[in-house]
């Protein structure tokens, strides 16, 4: 294995032309020039200068090695730069996988401050509800996870994935607005029995059931979609009604929808994932922070 500091005096030695004159450019004594040399060849095997006269002359190996030794250095400075930038958060690539309604409100929110403070920072979105994007993080399909959990549905993960509590989102009824119940500010779980329902992903059908049950009743599940904007459409047309987390009322795009609070109170837990030692990844750490950071300026609101 070479030893960087060789290379760089040994390219020097090549370009002065002697030991003595290749320690003048680099600030060293002549002992030192002489003992990275002795050390470099020890390294390669065989001698790389022979004496001619008071001067030196590069050996077939010398010359084999001083043919690659500015492409070394050249790519060396090339790698320090990009270490460099990337400490510095001049550049990097962040995985996020999310769920729809995150990817619609706190994602935008966390670019718009990245794009703005650290525009060298990229981030590479992908769409997956939990468990799946921390299957996903697992995997090394992603560098952060974002999941939600319900209070009897966790999302279980290994002792090397770090979790980062965001917020607690509120959920809600989505209603026609012509809907009896849509003058009520909140609506009572219990009055919507008789309702037909559409439904979301699995977790949040699951949620759906375990809450009515708890109740006495179970609701007529009608239509099953996770498409936000396809839930949205069905509730306009009539179809039923949904419970959808208060994040979706940032994106309703249906005049003829409202969304109003469930009494009793329901709320899901959205959370971050990320393994430990991808933390210690400056442009992940970053992410992670402007999350945290759309998060709270989303749970003030």
């Amino acid at each position: 294995m070479f030893d960087s500091r060789h290379i760089r005096t040994f390219h020097q030695v090549v370009v002065s032309g002697s030991y003595s004159a290749a320690a003048r450019t680099l600030g060293y004594t002549q002992p030192a020039i002489t003992q990275q040399m002795k050390a470099l060849e020890r390294s390669v095997g065989v001698p790389l200068f022979t004496r001619a006269g008071r001067g030196l002359r590069l050996t077939e190996a010398g010359e084999a090695l001083a043919r690659h030794a500015e492409t070394i250095l050249d790519s060396l400075a090339s790698a320090q730069q990009q270490l460099g930038a990337l400490a510095r958060l001049r550049a990097g690539k962040v995985r996020v996988c999310a769920f729809p309604s995150a990817n619609a409100t706190l994602i935008p929110e966390t670019m718009a401050r990245l794009l703005a403070d650290h525009p060298g920072i990229r981030v590479e979105l992908l769409e997956a509800e939990p468990p799946d994007s921390v299957e996903r993080l697992l995997r090394g399909e992603c560098d952060i996870a974002l999941a939600f959990q319900y209070p009897n549905l966790p999302v279980e993960v290994p002792p090397e994935v770090v979790e980062t509590p965001l917020l607690e989102d509120q959920l809600t009824v989505l209603l026609p607005v012509g809907h009896a119940l849509a003058r009520r500010s909140a609506v009572r779980l219990a009055d919507l029995a008789e309702e037909r329902w559409i439904a979301g992903c699995p977790r949040c059908r699951a949620n759906l059931l375990q809450i009515c049950a708890e109740q006495g009743w179970t609701p007529d599940i009608v239509f099953t979609t996770d498409d936000n904007l396809a839930v949205q459409s069905l509730v306009a047309a009539g179809v039923g009604i949904a419970l959808m987390p208060a994040l979706v009322l940032s994106f309703l795009c249906h005049a003829k929808v409202t969304g109003r609070l469930v009494e009793p109170h329901h709320r899901r837990r959205v959370l971050a994932y990320a393994l430990r030692e991808h933390l210690r990844m400056p442009a992940t750490a970053l992410v992670l922070d402007e999350l945290r950071r759309a998060a709270a300026a989303r749970a003030g609101c």
